[in-house]
């Protein structure tokens, strides 16, 4: 049986930041971008301080990777229909962070954000999702690549390498089935759990020092806070989405008692009421009779 770990986003508030545990990111970084990724160090962000609003919502990291690259992962537990603007708004403010007054434009960082979604961003029927910036002709469908010269200055081979690029994970549409390395990190995101045969780089430290009865008393308190935090926030979501549905269904009741009352009072018999509005006479009669007794 797998040993239960501590999720994933209360291990970036806590414990992935120390220098001693890099190698857990470095190993999911890794296995998403499919090369040996080094991070440098944690930085220090306003976009990435957390707010009351955001204790159990939101959790995030900045890092700095080796080639010199800005490193978003965020974490987002609940539903945000702007979180895309978001995304948007948080790579442009770690650029302009991490920029110094009078630097010249080439010294501007490229920002890669990895979000870890909780909930069904957008629609679409994959579970990984990855945006880049491509210049394609209107007229000769041809890319916009780089000049020589500019290649050899930036030490880039393209275009999209110099802009913002974006990794969407959206964990609860990942069916538990594991069929590559990656698979095995979105399992551990979605389960807190780390199976044996795992092998994916990261995923060994992180099954021994992530383990949920290794905490200390004050930390297992404060994990306790959070995941019950997490659930008041389900919880709460759950409610607002049952009383969305009662208004919904309120307001269709509504627009039938409305339709039957219309019909009736311009002559229309109960079977065609009933026929037309796709209801029984019974409920009809009940509608005009209930009308009646007001």
């Amino acid at each position: 049986m797998a040993k239960k770990l501590v999720r994933f986003d209360w291990a970036m508030k806590k414990m992935l930041r120390h220098k001693a545990n890099f190698d857990i990111l470095e190993g999911f970084l890794s296995e998403l971008w499919e090369e040996e990724i080094k991070i440098k160090q944690i930085l220090d962000s306003e976009s990435n301080k957390e707010t009351e609003d955001d204790k159990y919502n939101r959790v995030d990291i900045l890092v700095e990777n080796s080639k010199g690259e800005l490193v978003i992962i965020e974490v987002q537990n609940s539903k945000e229909y702007d979180y895309f603007h978001r995304m948007l708004f948080g790579a442009a403010k770690a650029i302009t962070e991490h920029i110094k007054e009078g630097q010249p434009y080439a010294e501007v960082k490229k920002v890669i954000s990895i979000t870890i979604a909780y909930f069904d961003l957008g629609q679409g029927k994959d579970y990984v999702y990855h945006g880049t910036t491509v210049f394609r002709g209107i007229h000769k469908n041809d890319i916009l690549t780089l000049a020589d010269k500019q290649i050899e200055l930036y030490k880039k081979n393209s275009v999209h390498e110099i802009f913002s690029e974006f990794w969407v994970i959206k964990v609860g549409k990942f069916g538990n089935r594991v069929k590559d390395k990656l698979d095995e990190w979105i399992y551990f995101f979605k389960n807190a759990e780390i199976k044996a045969s795992f092998s994916a780089k990261g995923l060994k430290e992180a099954s021994e020092r992530l383990d949920e009865m290794k905490l200390n008393e004050k930390d297992a308190k404060e994990y306790k806070r959070y995941l019950k935090g997490l659930r008041d926030i389900a919880s709460e979501q759950h409610t607002k989405m049952a009383d969305a549905q009662d208004l919904i269904k309120k307001g269709e009741e509504n627009k039938e008692i409305e339709a039957v009352l219309g019909l009736h009072e311009n002559n229309v018999p109960v079977p065609i009421i009933a026929k037309s509005l796709k209801i029984s006479e019974k409920k009809v009669l009940q509608i005009i009779h209930s009308q009646q007794n007001k």
